[in-house]
């Protein structure tokens, strides 16, 4: 599948979803160590310039949001990559506009921010669960859709990914992490709670991909029943979002660092092209 094969242009039908593509093992493993050289360089690019980007990533429980935040987190720094595991607001954050404490989390110039669940918990759980009323929920559709187009005309590169699966698959997860010990952990009381609410949930995401797919920052829909498929669709999604506009050709050398290596270590380095000796060595160029 192409990456615009899964971006939202219109509202989706979660249920008419059948088509569920996977990769064999070889595939996944080359194509898996390709997007993280890939990001790697994008990561590379950002550093000492005003780039930065947000990754939001949503989806159903055990849908392999946290496997995608840990391939992230095996390619990228993370004195400069950062994840944001979102849960309940705290008794403070309850206190604040709901959109404060993601405020409060967005990137620096150079950093990119991945946010495990993310500001869109408003139209989702807070909806379905009742923890904001009708009034609410239904406003926050034109605040989210304005939070983000000022993230991004202040620079950000916003990328936003729905990991699906179907209720059986989520079966078959939820019975896998009870029969293993040390995945158990990954269970709460609310996936079993939110499965009973399938239906509801399934209008709630159908109802925010229709209001805040925007062209400058559309949902990316992604086929999850095959966990490696799901992965690298969304770390090609993320490395393809991150990358358009941005060199990702490595930097030359600063001459400083040149003439230390020549000196040091008897080295003869190539001369940096087109700016002789002295290329900027704070350059902004990414």
């Amino acid at each position: 599948m192409k990456i615009a094969d899964f971006v939202v242009a219109k509202r989706p039908k979660l249920s008419a979803i059948v088509r569920f593509p996977s990769v064999d093992f070889s595939e996944y493993e080359h194509g898996l160590t390709t997007v993280q050289e890939t990001l790697q360089r994008v990561q590379q690019a950002y550093l000492g310039t005003p780039h930065r980007a947000v990754i939001v990533l949503e989806g159903w429980d055990t849908a392999g949001k946290g496997g995608v935040v840990r391939r992230l987190g095996w390619a990228l720094d993370p004195r400069s990559f950062k994840v944001h595991t979102i849960a309940a607001p705290e008794e403070r954050e309850k206190s604040l506009h709901y959109l404060q404490r993601f405020w409060e989390r967005l990137p620096r110039h150079g950093q990119i921010v991945a946010f495990d669940r993310s500001w869109y918990g408003r139209v989702l759980v807070e909806r379905v669960e009742g923890f904001a009323t009708a009034a609410e929920w239904r406003r926050a559709f034109e605040e989210i859709n304005e939070f983000e187009r000022m993230l991004i005309a202040d620079g950000v590169k916003l990328v936003k990914l729905f990991l699906h699966i179907t209720p059986e698959e989520q079966m078959r997860r939820f019975r896998s992490r009870l029969a293993n010990p040390l995945k158990r952990w990954k269970l709460s009381y609310e996936d079993f709670r939110n499965r009973g609410r399938w239906k509801d949930y399934e209008t709630a995401i159908e109802d925010m991909m229709e209001k805040t797919s925007a062209r400058r920052a559309p949902w990316h829909l992604i086929p999850a029943n095959d966990k490696p498929f799901g992965r690298l669709a969304a770390l090609r999604i993320i490395a393809d979002r991150l990358s358009k506009g941005v060199s990702l050709e490595p930097r030359p050398l600063d001459p400083k660092i040149i003439d230390a290596a020549e000196g040091l270590l008897g080295l003869r380095l190539p001369t940096p092209p087109s700016t002789g000796r002295r290329p900027a060595s704070s350059s902004t160029e990414a």
